[in-house]
């Protein structure tokens, strides 16, 4: 089953996700291996339960959230190893000499914004982001406190006054904050 799988991933395939994503050769075939080892119906996608079945998305309180953002470009409720790499390109170390879309400071606040968004209106309303702090925290702290902080987060981030954090008011609320580092996980040598 092993030789199986990897004989599906093409040299084209590996430079074209390389270009795409800026892994490496290397890592891109790493990934691939995770991929068909997460593939429990070795049909070439994974489902959600497959992602849920990943120890460490399954105890993370945003998990849920997590597993939706590989889904987004997903019609059929599947993922196939190139949206697999997609999403993860957003995690890669950002490399001042290396360019790339995917991980750059824009794409990692949209994706962070997107973990909020849960109605993807494109805007954050108290209630989304009431729901997304319950998840984070749980019963670690009080409603009333859960309910101060999304108030006072929305005050201080919403510009125009709608009550609503857009992406650019969001943007805005984390300029100082240094996401290229914070998104990012080592995950792979």
């Amino acid at each position: 089953m092993g030789n199986k799988s990897s004989l599906m991933l093409q040299e084209q395939d590996i430079k074209d996700i390389q270009a795409e994503t800026g892994y490496m050769p290397s890592q891109i075939e790493r990934l691939y291996s995770r991929f068909t080892s997460l593939d429990k119906g070795d049909n070439g996608s994974l489902s959600r339960e497959d992602f849920l079945r990943i120890p460490e998305l399954a105890i993370n309180p945003l998990g849920d959230r997590i597993v939706h953002a590989f889904f987004k470009e997903s019609q059929d409720d599947r993922v196939n190893f190139r949206q697999f790499v997609r999403v993860l390109a957003h995690f890669r170390p950002v490399k001042k000499t290396q360019e790339n879309k995917l991980n750059s400071r824009d794409e990692k606040l949209r994706f962070a914004f997107k973990m909020y968004d849960l109605d993807d209106d494109e805007r954050i309303s108290r209630e989304e982001l009431l729901a997304v702090l319950n998840m984070m925290v749980g019963e670690n702290i009080s409603d009333e406190q859960l309910n101060s902080i999304a108030e006072r987060t929305i005050l201080e981030a919403d510009r125009d006054g709608d009550r609503m954090i857009s992406f650019t008011e969001f943007c805005a609320a984390l300029e100082r904050t240094d996401v290229e580092q914070k998104m990012s996980i080592k995950f792979l040598k």
